[in-house]
């Protein structure tokens, strides 16, 4: 199976890579912005043309929540319009693709678990032109895979467990926000989801929601954090209002998992205990 995967710097490229690397079957293609722009449409039909590829893996995207508010052209141009150079590719060349998208496609207004058809309405820059990309892909691929997912943190990259072990080191107390609920997921939880759907015996487009069991705030999250590194943190809760950002996030963002149980019959694990996982890794990282 010929894979490429866009985006491949990031976290979740990073957990692919390291995911595929025990497994002969697949032979994946390793792309960022350096080695293929994929705001270039003729660049992406070009490099799929040329390759031939089973499935796009595309993980890329503009992630800096609060820059985008000022900068959305750029925000536009990788979250929505690459997103479209590559359906468009793919669907000349007959080659399947799954992106990956976000929970802030979603209000925050909720107080159940959001579903895959309830109704998105983003309230950031970032959350709208990840919506209109999802949107452009299914115009384009209408057998494509969307995953969203929400909290993502890894070994790789920046992100919110490794700024807390960060801080820890000169800091004695740290304030975080209480009221924003959601689920962490470790990167390397989602990318063997992604290696199990490509592994399984049916290719089931559509929209599908991806995080790790379980639900938490950002305090929850950060006390957890100290907690399984050992580390004595003072963490104070404290409510969105005292810590404003240029983009409004989610106050609830759960999501159900149920659809994608189903199809692929996946188990998910619970936040807690990858997170165990990843801070193993990355204390044995820094020994």
């Amino acid at each position: 199976m010929k894979i490429l995967i866009t985006g491949s710097n990031g976290q979740l490229g990073n957990s692919l890579r390291r995911e595929f690397s025990g497994d002969a079957d697949i032979e994946a293609t390793y792309t960022d912005y350096d080695t293929l722009d994929i705001t270039n449409r003729e660049a992406v039909a070009r490099f799929l043309e040329d390759n031939k590829f089973d499935v796009v893996v595309n993980c890329a995207a503009y992630t800096a929540v609060d820059r985008a508010e000022s900068d959305d052209l750029k925000a536009s141009a990788l979250n929505t319009g690459a997103v479209g150079n590559l359906g468009d590719a793919a669907k000349r060349c007959n080659t399947k693709v799954i992106h990956i998208s976000t929970d802030y496609v979603f209000s925050g207004q909720g107080f159940r678990p959001y579903e895959e058809n309830d109704e998105p309405y983003p309230q950031s820059i970032y959350g709208r032109t990840k919506l209109e990309g999802e949107g452009l892909l299914t115009s384009f691929c209408q057998d494509a895979m969307i995953i969203r997912t929400a909290w993502l943190y890894s070994e790789y990259g920046n992100n919110f467990v490794k700024t807390m072990l960060r801080l820890a080191k000169d800091h004695d107390e740290i304030r975080v926000v209480c009221d924003q609920i959601g689920t962490p997921t470790y990167a390397g939880d989602l990318a063997r989801a992604i290696h199990h759907i490509l592994r399984h015996d049916r290719w089931v487009p559509g929209i599908y929601h991806y995080t790790d069991e379980g639900v938490a705030s950002w305090y929850d999250f950060a006390k957890s954090i100290f907690d399984i590194a050992g580390i004595d943190m003072k963490v104070t809760p404290i409510p969105t209002r005292d810590y404003p950002t240029p983009a409004k996030r989610p106050l609830y963002s759960v999501l159900s998992k149920g659809k994608i149980k189903n199809v692929f019959g996946m188990d998910i694990p619970y936040w807690r205990n990858s997170l165990k996982e990843c801070i193993g890794k990355l204390q044995k990282e820094s020994n």
